[in-house]
């Protein structure tokens, strides 16, 4: 009856916080995520794209519909599409590890990495230097050197920069769990001799397509782009957004501090704006972290970047280039959507888990508990359906 029981998905990125459970957006104060249902076929899913598409479209004619545009950026269009006879389900199922311990297994209720001396030494010098940084600019506020509006600018931006870190470190970055599976459409793209389902040799499960066993955290990890020692963690699927996030700030803190600097040195004309005694050293080593960190991030957020358009991650891009097959690549763009979401626009600046519109394409795999979670949903549709039909039969 069901066209594709293994193309059920969990839309919510789910993440491991301080008590190992899984954040999910709330609604009205009920937590809950989406997940599309089997009953909406392919011409279904063509016309909800439609409808989320022209949701929210301005009107030439009517003052109220524009309003209702700009409040709809910031709304989350998931609940549009969300209720028993609609194309998205809720399921609250909380199946992650509820353990108080720290590490990258999979019982472990906190997602830190702690077996890399290195990537946390890296991980706390990237908070002392962000730190001062930021004091740097409040002492020059303090003392007229700066605008004070400006020097609290330079503030939240560092904050934004932290917080983003602090995510990107202690978030799941997407390792696949032991009960992983392939959906039904992956065994019929990938299951055959041509392109044959993978086993990680290291972590004895499935490995999904574009993922890799990362040998410091000691997982597979979905969509892996790369382990980054600054974030002692790896870059994956599940927070590749936190990490855009953390160089994009980063990078606008050395913009700003450097043409705030540069202004301050070349059209300074009075002791009021003049940088004395230990200030003018502070701003010395300021500016020389500002130019490093500059440098660094504008040619990782090029590399993300050609990530994103092209779908190639950088452990792929190397093997390719290794191979001199980078142009034989057959991977498809990645959408701002499976980074950032489908939720308000005004999230994708904030460090907070995206929801996803499908987590299983996300993360290349479903488990056997959401499987069986969905079958025990369409069995209870079956029963309560007034002509005792599934909705998969009705839609046939």
């Amino acid at each position: 009856m069901m066209e594709d029981l293994g193309d059920s998905v969990e839309n919510s990125y789910i993440s491991n916080n301080a008590v190992g459970a899984r954040q999910r957006r709330a609604l009205n104060g009920n937590s809950y995520s989406t997940i599309p249902t089997q009953a909406s076929s392919s011409h279904d899913a063509d016309s909800l794209k439609r409808r989320n598409a022209s949701f929210g479209a301005p009107s030439l004619n009517s003052l109220s519909q524009k309003s209702n545009t700009f409040i709809s950026l910031f709304q989350s269009t998931a609940h549009l599409t969300e209720g028993p006879n609609k194309p998205y389900y809720q399921d609250n199922y909380n199946d992650s590890s509820w353990n108080l311990s720290c590490g990258t297994a999979e019982d472990d209720g906190v997602w830190m990495n702690s077996s890399d001396s290195a990537g946390t030494i890296m991980a706390v010098l990237v908070w002392l230097l962000l730190g001062y940084s930021a004091w740097t600019f409040v002492a020059l506020g303090a003392s007229g050197g700066v605008p004070a509006f400006l020097s609290d600018t330079y503030v939240v931006l560092c904050v934004l920069a932290l917080a983003s870190h602090a995510k990107t470190t202690l978030t799941d970055p997407g390792s696949v769990p032991q009960a992983a599976v392939p959906n039904e459409r992956m065994r019929m793209e990938m299951g055959t001799p041509d392109h044959p389902l993978s086993m990680c040799s290291q972590c004895q499960t499935f490995k999904p397509p574009f993922s890799h066993h990362c040998r410091i955290c000691n997982r597979c990890i979905s969509r892996m782009d790369h382990h980054c020692p600054w974030m002692n963690n790896c870059v994956g699927a599940g927070n590749m957004k936190h990490f855009i996030l953390f160089l994009l700030y980063t990078w606008s803190c050395s913009v700003f501090s450097l043409l705030l600097l540069g202004w301050n040195y070349f059209m300074c004309s009075s002791e009021e704006c003049t940088f004395n005694g230990v200030l003018t050293q502070l701003v010395r080593a300021v500016t020389v972290l500002s130019i490093g960190a500059l440098l660094f991030t504008s040619s990782m957020i090029m590399n993300v970047t050609f990530g994103l358009l092209t779908g190639i991650g950088t452990i792929d891009r190397l093997k390719k280039k290794a191979n001199n097959s980078i142009g034989e690549a057959v991977e498809e763009p990645i959408p701002l959507k499976d980074v950032f979401g489908i939720g308000p626009y005004w999230t994708w600046l904030l460090p907070v888990d995206p929801l996803f519109e499908d987590f299983d394409k996300v993360v290349g795999y479903s488990t056997t508990q959401r499987l069986l979670r969905e079958e025990t949903r369409d069995d209870t549709d079956r029963v309560f359906s007034p002509s005792g039909l599934s909705k998969d039969m009705l839609s046939i």
